[in-house]
């Protein structure tokens, strides 16, 4: 933590930091710990657990923004909204017109590595932040405990962010990054996403008042669990998966097939 770290330009980056599961959460908390000696930090993010909001952001309700006590002598807001909520409403609201060096999402309770990067308000705040062409960054855990000792990741984090900002990120791209459940980490792989599912995603269940509820549950499962190029495959087997993940969908490919498409 006291090891000094140069950054591009030669000054401490200003760096904006949400996630999705709330202002309180641990994984934030740990997050600031770990920058705080070496930038200037905001942090704006959910006033309660936001998880699975991807990119959505409140189109028809109000927003409400409340300071909160500091973390140290970083500046705390909650909002009421989502993680792009926050991203939005601080850019605008509270940086003064000062554009961050890096946009975080992070340090997720949960892995947001293959399909969950779709469904991951971790990876939204990243997302959010690619899309207004700041470098951005969403890290999770596999340590679901909400409790869990996340320092262990400081050497891990404080690398790839001194990378980020000395090297760069390209326009339209962003870094989701995912840690194995504990240490020791076995070192870093650069992965594209794995192909899998959600199944048996659904409980049904009877309430005493006559009538039916359910639950949105389910189980992962890997659909290629031998591939050594994916995230899962990183993870599963003790690396830090990095996943360069673009802002432009575009099946390129797939449209130069369209192309000869009798229309």
């Amino acid at each position: 933590m006291q090891k000094n770290i140069y950054f591009m330009y030669n000054k401490r980056p200003f760096i904006l930091i949400s996630n999705d599961d709330g202002y309180h959460a641990n994984g934030i908390k740990t997050l600031v710990k770990i920058l705080q000696p070496v930038a200037d930090i905001l942090v704006c993010a959910p006033e309660a657990a936001r998880s699975g909001f991807s990119c959505g952001f409140s189109a028809v309700e109000y927003l409400r923004l409340k300071r909160r006590h500091n973390m140290g002598e970083v500046e705390v807001w909650s909002c009421s909204g989502t993680p792009v909520d926050c991203v939005k409403i601080a850019l605008d609201q509270l940086c003064n017109g000062r554009i961050p060096d890096l946009i975080l999402g992070g340090i997720n309770h949960g892995d947001n590595s293959s399909v969950n990067n779709h469904y991951s308000g971790t990876v939204g705040v990243a997302l959010e932040g690619c899309m207004k062409y700041i470098p951005s960054i969403a890290f999770s855990s596999c340590n679901y405990d909400e409790n869990a000792d996340l320092m262990p990741l400081a050497d891990g984090i404080l690398k790839i962010i001194e990378h980020s900002l000395n090297q760069g990120i390209p326009k339209g791209t962003c870094l989701n990054v995912n840690f194995p459940v504990a240490p020791p980490f076995k070192g870093v792989r650069i992965c594209r996403m794995a192909y899998g599912r959600w199944i048996k995603e659904i409980v049904k269940c009877h309430h005493p008042r006559h009538y039916d509820y359910y639950w949105v549950v389910g189980q992962y499962n890997n659909d290629e669990p031998d591939a050594e190029d994916t995230d899962q495959w990183a993870l599963s087997h003790g690396y830090i998966s990095i996943t360069p993940t673009k802002i432009d969908v575009t099946d390129y490919e797939f449209m130069d097939r369209l192309k000869q498409w009798d229309f």
